[in-house]
């Protein structure tokens, strides 16, 4: 048995929190374990005046981390889920995926502003994101507001807002409620104005295949519910050939056994959006998400990703 394990994390608060959240729950569950943390600074992290998708989107505050795991530097890595890729390396596999906090995109605004929504924007107004599958259903809801690049952490990105740079911007709910800022959300998305990135909310942990005994370790944090629908997300992603560098979204969820998978893809301007659900066995995740990429991937999906390539 290991009497001590070493999670490898990325260095912004968020990431050191969902490490430090880990690091709690496999205390309280083998607490004769010592857990130590390794903070990795990622190519992301580095290039934060680039644009996400100059510098290859999806993987790149991952690599460093895999890379970390598999020469036995550490023995897990923690990730926001949404941030690996749907194809991982051959000797590394997803060992458990903890409970997802809120799913939800929200805005926030301006401290001076008097918006409530995104309808509620002035005309013209400047929206700060990095993603592109934000930017284009905003565009697709108002055409006429402006997008702007928006990198950094959560406390970069609100410290920009409040110094005038943007009048309103868009941050996943999960990493605001995670770090204590709820309080500025001003109002949180419904999945018809925002669908979520896929594994928005979810926090995952990447070990070595090979290695049995932290595998059985992390196992306890698995929840079975959030692993399934990110599976039908992932696979409806990778049933698609895209990455977070396209407007592609989807949001699963389990009702009494049955999972509704919702997807979308779009031009990077929201000029045109094909959206689709299915409803299907929650047992049967990646069918299910395989099976709605075929559906949109039908009516034309490819030829909007082709646009972008």
């Amino acid at each position: 048995m290991k009497d001590k394990i070493i999670i490898g994390t990325r260095g912004s608060r968020l990431a050191l929190w969902q490490a430090e959240f880990v690091r709690a729950q496999l205390k309280e569950k083998h607490p004769q374990i010592s857990v130590e943390l390794e903070i990795i600074k990622t190519f992301g992290d580095r290039q934060q005046n680039v644009s996400l998708t100059e510098i290859g989107g999806q993987g790149v505050f991952v690599k460093e981390l895999e890379t970390a795991l598999i020469a036995n530097r550490i023995d897990l890595a923690v990730h926001s889920l949404k941030d690996l890729p749907t194809i991982l390396p051959e000797n590394l596999h997803i060992s458990a995926v903890l409970k997802r906090e809120d799913v939800r995109d929200a805005l926030v605004v301006g401290k001076e502003s008097n918006a409530n929504s995104i309808s509620d924007l002035p005309e013209n107004a400047v929206v700060g994101t990095s993603s592109l599958r934000r930017a284009s259903q905003i565009k697709n809801l108002r055409p006429d507001l402006q997008i702007k690049d928006l990198r950094g952490n959560v406390d970069t990105r609100i410290a920009k807002l409040d110094a005038g740079e943007y009048d309103a911007i868009i941050l996943a709910a999960a990493g605001l409620k995670r770090l204590g800022c709820e309080h500025r959300i001003t109002v949180f998305l419904s999945f018809d104005e925002m669908l979520p990135q896929v594994g928005q909310g979810a926090l995952a942990i990447e070990t070595r295949k090979e290695d049995l005994m932290t595998n059985n370790l992390v196992a306890v944090l698995n929840d079975a519910e959030t692993r399934a629908c990110v599976e039908a997300e992932r696979a409806f992603l990778r049933g698609l050939g895209g990455g977070c560098q396209f407007p592609i979204a989807a949001h699963a969820r389990i009702e009494e056994n049955e999972m509704r998978l919702e997807g979308l893809v779009a031009k990077p301007d929201g000029s045109e959006i094909l959206r689709d659900a299915r409803t299907g066995d929650s047992a049967k995740a990646r069918e299910n998400g395989e099976l709605l990429a075929l559906r949109l991937l039908a009516k034309g999906a490819q030829n909007l990703i082709n646009i972008q390539k």
